[in-house]
């Protein structure tokens, strides 16, 4: 499927747009908008529309896959040493020692036996990575995630026993449930464990994110426009 290329001028302006966006809701519940981070999401994206972003000042970025972020990142860092790239998608337990290489946060922290590897990989690279603990907020099967219910005893593992730098919460809500629902149970989360970082908004629901108190929200396709599937495997 050959998806429309979207100029450098188009994904500027919507970059523009979805900065616009933010500060309108963030100023409609009386937050400042600088206390939002955009993380422009650039899954199956290459350097040449990553580009762009990067000339109109983003300098916070989000890959799904490791092994894709191996592949351009590097390189992109090199040249632009400001640039910063958080792990939103899920994380196999053996790609825990390139991703601390690589990335700068990692948001999907999501059960006790990645977070060991995560502590231990950090001690033996020196690298201490932000980490966003992932809350199946909707409790889907399907989805990674801790629990709800678990969510204050899994926080407390990982910065109490395991020392990891647990700085927020991330979620992914249900497609087809109200998502401020759940952006209001992360952020109480957050709260009661004294969390800094929400992590919850995408390209569909972002400003109803920054609404409930989001501090970064992912957006991909309201940037670069629509993305090319992985290829099946």
């Amino acid at each position: 499927m050959n998806l429309p290329i979207p100029t450098a001028e188009d994904i500027a302006e919507n970059l523009h747009a979805v900065k616009a966006s933010i500060a309108d809701a963030a100023n409609a519940v009386g937050r400042d908008p600088a206390a939002v981070n955009l993380v422009a999401v650039s899954k199956t994206h290459g350097p040449e529309r990553i580009r762009p972003v990067i000339a109109a000042g983003q300098k916070l970025f989000g890959e799904n896959r490791v092994q894709e972020a191996e592949e351009k990142w590097p390189a992109l860092k090199a040249e632009f040493p400001d640039l910063r790239v958080h792990l939103i998608g899920p994380l196999q337990s053996n790609k825990v020692k390139p991703a601390v290489e690589l990335f700068d946060a990692i948001e999907t922290v999501d059960r006790p036996k990645l977070a060991r590897r995560l502590a231990r990989e950090m001690e033996a690279q020196g690298r201490r990575l932000d980490c966003f603990i992932q809350v199946n907020t909707g409790e889907e099967p399907q989805k990674a995630g801790v629990v709800p219910e678990e969510a204050d005893a899994f926080i407390e593992l990982c910065r109490g026993e395991l020392g990891l730098p647990v700085v927020g919460v991330m979620c992914i809500p249900p497609i087809d449930e109200e998502p401020g629902l759940h952006f209001a149970l992360l952020a109480e989360i957050a709260k009661r464990n004294g969390l800094a970082g929400i992590s919850m908004g995408m390209s569909a629901d972002y400003p109803t994110a920054v609404r409930f108190g989001a501090t970064h929200v992912r957006v991909g396709t309201a940037i670069f426009g629509a993305r090319e599937p992985y290829p099946a495997v």
